[in-house]
């Protein structure tokens, strides 16, 4: 089984998921110097996705294939074709474009690749299973930390927009439960959390989580944007503005997944934070 991104917050958690599970993993990787990151029991090819020549290796003798899209889009046709002909069946990491929720109809270049991706697949004849996450719970920790850290106040656009962030360890254990389960080909699975919350109030669960009450500060999109203009690329904070603004008024959407899937509860909100306490107090130089 080939693991693709597997150096990435989703890709590191699957390998580490089919492992546990006794399941022989085979992890793609860009550089060789990342072979000491991965327990001894995985194998580690290097190979690019921008070069589907330099899978042939990791494709060798594998009949699955994890696939997270990491690189340009110019290869996607031809690295697609060579994952259909020589493992046949692929898992990918998508998103959910395709879900009718005003939060994930936004225009979106990321939503708009994984759509070519998909349908490339589809008309490759390659069994598939699909992975949609939302909101990724670890997205909050990264934009919202550095502040909480420093004692100042989160200052962040539509307060009250509500989202189901997901722990990425779900959704890494979705993954890796299709990747080696029976029963999950053609699957199209949209992953959330448990919960619908707004975004100020998932900011009040991290002070609680950390004892002490934490400040949000309601920006306008505008505001937002002069913020973000040094460290963020404009068409991403337009997406993300669109999409906020979009479901006001309107609960998030939320599936069963992991718990359909995996049989157990997903974590909520409080139990990702709780979980990485070390974000919000300490930088990551000093973690």
């Amino acid at each position: 089984m080939l693991v693709t991104g597997a150096t990435g917050r989703v890709g590191s958690l699957v390998v580490e998921n089919l492992t546990r599970a006794g399941v022989p993993v085979r992890a793609l990787t860009r550089r060789a110097e990342a072979v000491a990151t991965f327990p001894p029991d995985v194998e580690v090819v290097t190979g690019d996705l921008t070069v589907p020549d330099s899978l042939e290796t990791a494709l060798r003798d594998v009949s699955t294939v994890f696939l997270v899209w990491t690189a340009p889009p110019d290869t996607v046709p031809a690295v697609v074709e060579r994952l259909a002909a020589q493992a046949g069946r692929i898992v990918f990491l998508s998103s959910p474009h395709r879900t009718p929720h005003p939060f994930f109809q936004q225009a979106n270049p990321m939503a708009e690749l994984h759509d070519r991706i998909e349908r490339l697949i589809a008309a490759s004849g390659a069994e598939s299973t699909i992975i949609r996450p939302g909101m990724f719970a670890s997205n909050a920790f990264a934009w919202w930390a550095p502040a909480i850290r420093a004692g100042q106040p989160v200052r962040w656009p539509y307060g009250g927009a509500e989202t189901a962030p997901v722990d990425d360890r779900d959704v890494a254990a979705v993954a890796a439960r299709t990747l080696h389960g029976d029963g999950h080909a053609g699957g199209d699975h949209v992953v959330t959390g448990p919960e619908s919350l707004g975004q100020a109030e998932q900011v009040a669960i991290i002070g609680e989580v950390l004892g002490r009450p934490i400040e949000f500060q309601e920006l306008s999109p505008d505001e937002f944007r002069r913020e973000t203009a040094a460290t963020w690329p404009g068409p991403v904070v337009d997406m993300l503005l669109a999409a906020w603004g979009a479901t006001m008024g309107r609960p998030a959407f939320v599936t069963s997944t992991v718990l359909d899937v995996l049989g157990s509860a997903p974590r909520t909100f409080r139990q990702s934070v709780a979980d990485h306490v070390a974000e919000f107090v300490s930088s990551p130089a000093n973690r």
